[in-house]
């Protein structure tokens, strides 16, 4: 009992503090991004202009943070319509970070977890490796896909691209324990049919692409959004791995 109580632990560690670190990236990289495409959206909602016209004349207005809050909350009075939505400000941040939290401690419970059946581990530069093999596995691989989205940008249908999701990560997932752990000529060219079978079918897009949000400002997001991830699934690794070693050790 004691055994599966240090695992928990050790997740709810790793969890919480790379939790804590993701909010803080998010705040500082994505989150001004976010407001410019609110502001964006915002603009194409008031005017009832095409996509390319409202980018256009966004492009001018987006000046004062003030007004990129202004147009934030009425983007998200757009979008949400009578649904309810956490107010800008400490409220949608506090939300943000007990959001980053939870995921975080449900992934360092996974990656703990799925190490354990290896043998556990054997402190922090292991278990940055195992959080980089997150990172191929739940953001880069999808992401290949599935571009990370700004607001007011279209997307396929929920269903369909969830179906995707799950079905390039599992596939990666398995391409990566036959690599490492096999090791097998037939074992690594059924690995690289894994890793590229989820992008031959391809996955689900929308009719159309036309959005408010300037190419320049979603390639940015994109970008942004990936070397955040990488530092999280970095910092979950690396933390599990030495809190592992302190609370388990090498048994």
């Amino acid at each position: 009992m004691d055994y599966f109580r240090s695992i928990v632990v050790v997740a709810a560690i790793a969890g919480i503090v790379a939790g804590i670190g993701m909010t803080i990236a998010q705040q500082l990289v994505t989150v001004p991004m976010i407001l410019k495409a609110e502001l964006f959206e915002a603009q194409s909602a008031s005017d009832g202009s095409s996509p390319a016209t409202a980018a256009g004349v966004a492009a001018h207005d987006h000046g004062a943070q003030s007004e990129a809050h202004g147009h934030a909350e009425q983007a998200g009075a757009h979008d949400h319509g009578d649904g309810w939505a956490p107010a800008d400000g400490i409220e949608r941040t506090a939300f943000t970070l007990l959001a980053n939290v939870v995921t975080g401690v449900g992934f360092a419970l996974l990656l703990v977890a799925a190490s354990e059946l290896f043998g556990g581990l054997a402190g922090w530069r292991q278990g940055v490796f195992w959080g980089l093999a997150g990172f191929v596995i739940f953001t880069l691989a999808p992401g290949l896909g599935l571009a990370p989205e700004l607001p007011a940008m279209p997307a396929a249908e929920l269903g369909a691209r969830q179906i995707w999701w799950v079905g390039t990560v599992v596939s990666t997932a398995l391409a990566l324990w036959l690599l490492f752990y096999v090791k097998s000529l037939p074992a690594t060219v059924l690995a690289f049919v894994l890793l590229i079978a989820p992008h031959v079918i391809g996955a689900p897009q929308p009719a159309s692409h036309e959005s408010p949000i300037p190419d320049n400002l979603h390639h940015s997001f994109i970008v942004a959004v990936v070397l955040t991830t990488l530092v999280f699934w970095g910092l979950l690794g690396g933390l599990a791995g030495y809190a592992r070693e302190r609370f388990i050790g090498h048994a």
